[in-house]
């Protein structure tokens, strides 16, 4: 008879039993509580140079006069105008952190039976990513019964809808006059 134990994810311990030629298998899940601030190692380790002397790191940055930029590169704002919610997008939509922050957003104001514009008239570039996004973002708004209509103008953005034929699911509008004005001709008929 011998023991095999192996350490998962989260803390679970499984241990192997040969009994016989059948293996029994018991899994064991060990809670640890986290150290105190104080106590952790990186908190308490200080620099040292090749002789073993403490030093402080210096104060300024590796490369002088330089500032780091925000490495988000899209502006979303968002401004109602009647019961229209106005969500305005400048600069970019692509893989990861932009195409993230624009659904993040989109969805928080996304709720049942609202009205969104989205006016992607000052995005520059979009990728496989941004498309995707706004392929959810409609997909979100048919399930929760909202009306998305998008703003692209001629150029970059208008030109991928184009090509991918998103402009056959999502309802594209030339100028935001006009996509505000197909949701006040929308309000008449209902009437």
């Amino acid at each position: 008879m011998y023991r095999v134990a192996k350490f998962g994810n989260g803390g679970i311990v499984a241990c192997r039993e040969a009994v016989g030629r059948a293996f029994l298998t018991k899994i064991y899940r060990i809670f640890t509580v986290p150290k105190p601030i104080g106590e952790r190692l990186l908190d308490n380790m200080r620099t040292m140079n090749i002789y073993c002397e403490n030093w402080e790191p210096p104060a300024m940055p590796a490369v002088f006069g330089v500032e780091k930029e925000s490495k988000l590169k899209l502006s979303v704002e968002a401004r109602n105008e009647r019961e229209v919610i106005i969500v305005r997008c400048e600069g970019r939509i692509v893989y990861r952190d932009e195409a993230a922050a624009l659904s993040r957003v989109v969805g928080e104001l996304l709720h049942r039976g609202s009205k969104l514009v989205l006016d992607l008239s000052g995005v520059t570039s979009m990728d496989s990513a941004g498309i995707g996004e706004l392929a959810l973002l409609q997909t979100w708004a048919q399930e929760r019964k909202a009306e998305l209509k998008c703003v692209a103008s001629d150029g970059v953005v208008r030109t991928l809808l184009d090509l991918t034929n998103l402009d056959s699911v999502l309802e594209v509008h030339e100028t935001l006059e006009s996509a505000l004005e197909s949701f006040r001709t929308e309000n008449e008929f209902a009437a």
